[in-house]
């Protein structure tokens, strides 16, 4: 409660100084409205209050989850649950809400009560109730290079392997609003590409051609 607390706190400062620089902005030279004191705080989260960056909630919990969405809701801001591992539970009721989620990481140890229920099922639950997923290895909590291992194991536990892809490539590139650049083969785009000599998730596979803005690397 006290971090929800201090989220709500901190939106509602930065909707207000959102809303006096727009009044000081807009108003006649006949008007005595001057531009509100600089703050480094409520600069960072202007952009999110106003609907122009996405808020990342990480939350693990269902009653966290549903929380972050409350508050997304009070302040009609864009947002993305981070973690979501206890999103299987509820589902149904987030793909009601149209909640996007980065699902992980899951190939850690249970280190705290919040991480009880996390299983490898959870991302394709969650893709199955229609939600938009993509897998995080919360690096370096699991190191990035264990991110096919652990969309692998979510495979392995119900995701289907198409979803696997896409939720390594364009789902993630969309929920971040960056895939006019990655995220898919299109022209246009950066040109980062690899190249494997196999399955992406399976574990032998190697990876033998890398190009990064259409230059060959390896």
């Amino acid at each position: 409660m006290a971090t929800a607390a201090i989220i709500r706190e901190a939106l509602y400062k930065a909707k207000k100084y959102a809303e006096d620089k727009d009044k000081a902005k807009n108003a006649s030279e006949d008007d005595d409205v001057d531009e509100p004191e600089f703050d480094i705080k409520n600069e960072s989260l202007e952009k999110v209050v106003r609907g122009e960056l996405a808020a990342h909630f990480h939350a693990h919990r269902a009653d966290d989850i549903f929380t972050a969405i409350r508050i997304a809701k009070e302040f009609g801001l864009k947002y993305k649950i981070v973690h979501c591992t206890e999103g299987h539970l509820i589902s149904d009721e987030l793909a009601e809400e149209g909640v996007e989620a980065f699902a992980g990481p899951n190939f850690t140890d249970r280190s705290k009560p919040e991480l009880s229920n996390m299983c490898f099922a959870n991302a394709g639950i969650l893709d199955k109730a229609g939600i938009k997923i993509g897998i995080t290895t919360d690096h370096p909590v699991t190191p990035l290079k264990y991110l096919s291992l652990c969309a692998a194991l979510a495979v392995k536990e119900g995701l289907s392997r198409e979803s696997a892809y896409r939720a390594l490539t364009i789902n993630p590139a969309q929920m971040l609003e960056i895939d006019d650049r990655v995220g898919s083969i299109e022209v246009g785009k950066d040109a980062d590409i690899a190249i494997f000599n196999g399955d992406p998730l399976d574990i032998f596979t190697e990876t033998i051609h890398v190009f990064i803005n259409g230059e060959k690397i390896k």
